[in-house]
């Protein structure tokens, strides 16, 4: 079988603007939350959020350009250029037929719908429907941009899975270089929801934590007082190559992906399976496609989304799968720091995960005062402060909206 290996990784998160600066946010574990400055959030019910800081787009991107893009789609463009960079790929020694990119986004455009549509009508009576429009809200458009930029000619699509999105995204572009049908991929996702119909639209479901008088601990994954996610924003991208292509050009690996799962709860709209049963069954599907045992795994990056269903049916279906050796292994969320991408959280994730492989440490669940009689206390959920562990094989999970789950497992590489 062919071997699919990480090159390159790109990140824009509410803790951390680059790759390197993320992981420095990761082992301190840094709060991304605080109220919200792209908007007069008061009258909202919720009035913070993960937004990403110091950024300019046109920092990045010509300004003609970076207006006819949403912000989702400028994220894409920055994050997908680190990545290449990181991963020091010469496109001119590429087979570009060969060479794709499928991105993961579970809206899209929300600014630009809001924007175009909500405000012009606000102003004028009617919406003002420019000709960007549709360019510019499209969720499969940042794949598109990215593969226009670097002219890659081989697959090239959006997965939508709500939260799962972009771990799906990413176990697709895996399954093409398995598959002998790419050698190279650029993968991940990007969101932009912090926006006045996200926050808006989230609070009206009473999804998001309204502790505004304390948003950095808002999001408290596993504990007895959590009362919904944080919304955060931006990206994660990862250059996804076939182990002997990145060999031939000395590339230096990163770490190796071995196995993805993707199931269906088949339960309800928004709620988790009480028992975790479609959270099981994934974490299953791709250990088992790893060609691994339960037993392997050291560390599992769990969804955590800091709501108090998910977070009890997660950890319940942790103890399914691995049993005794549930035990042994270290769980932490880094949604309470980064807050929760929505489309784009399992690339992050994902990149915390090969973080924790490839610098020795896990990233903490922070934020945690009191525990939950629901959740075992014998789980060792990384509390509060990073712990050092050589990681040698990790599982990241993302579950999302309409039931959809995706898990994929990173392993140390050895040659």
């Amino acid at each position: 079988m062919r071997r699919v290996v990480i090159t390159g990784i790109g990140a824009l998160t509410p803790i951390g603007n680059t790759y390197p600066e993320y992981v420095e946010g990761l082992k301190n574990g840094v709060s991304g939350a605080a109220p919200i400055t792209k908007f007069d959030a008061t009258h909202f019910r919720t009035q913070f959020a993960c937004e990403v800081k110091n950024f300019n787009a046109e920092d990045f991107i010509h300004r003609r350009d970076a207006r006819r893009m949403d912000p989702f789609s400028h994220f894409a463009m920055v994050i997908a250029e680190e990545a290449m960079n990181h991963s020091g790929l010469d496109i001119e020694k590429v087979d570009l037929d060969r060479a794709g990119v499928i991105w993961g986004s579970g809206i899209g455009g929300f600014e630009t719908i809001e924007h175009d549509i909500e405000e012009a009508a606000v102003r004028t009576g009617v919406p003002a429907y420019s000709p960007f429009l549709i360019p510019k809200l499209i969720a499969d458009i940042a794949p598109g941009l990215i593969s226009i930029k670097y002219g890659f000619r081989g697959a090239n699509f959006t997965t939508v899975s709500a939260c799962a999105s972009s771990t799906n995204s990413i176990s697709s572009a895996y399954d093409y270089i398995t598959l002998n049908r790419a050698d190279v991929m650029i993968t991940g996702g990007s969101e932009a929801s912090v926006t006045k119909a996200g926050i808006g639209s989230f609070g009206s479901m009473k999804a998001l934590s309204p502790r505004n008088d304390d948003p950095k601990t808002a999001s408290r994954p596993f504990d007895k007082d959590r009362d919904g996610f944080v919304l955060g924003e931006g990206g994660g991208c990862l250059i996804l190559e076939e182990l002997e292509h990145a060999k031939a050009r000395g590339a230096n690996i990163i770490a190796e992906i071995i196995g993805v799962g993707s199931t269906a709860d088949a339960y309800h709209m928004t709620a988790p399976h009480p028992d975790g049963l479609g959270a099981r069954n994934v974490m299953k599907m791709a250990i088992k496609d790893a060609g691994l045992n339960p037993s392997d795994i050291d560390y599992v990056n769990v969804h955590g989304t800091s709501t108090p269903l998910g977070d009890i049916a997660e950890t319940k279906a942790i103890g399914q799968v691995f049993g005794d050796h549930a035990y042994n292994l270290n769980i932490s969320s880094t949604k309470s720091m980064t807050g929760h991408l929505l489309g784009a959280a399992g690339a992050i994730e994902a990149i915390a995960a090969i973080a924790a492989i490839q610098h020795n440490f896990i990233p903490p669940t922070i934020n945690h005062h009191t525990y939950d009689p629901e959740i075992d206390a014998k789980l060792n959920l990384t509390l509060n402060v990073a712990q050092e562990r050589k990681i040698n094989t990790a599982i990241s999970n993302t579950f999302g909206f309409g039931g959809h789950n995706a898990s994929i497992v990173i392993k140390r590489f050895e040659s």
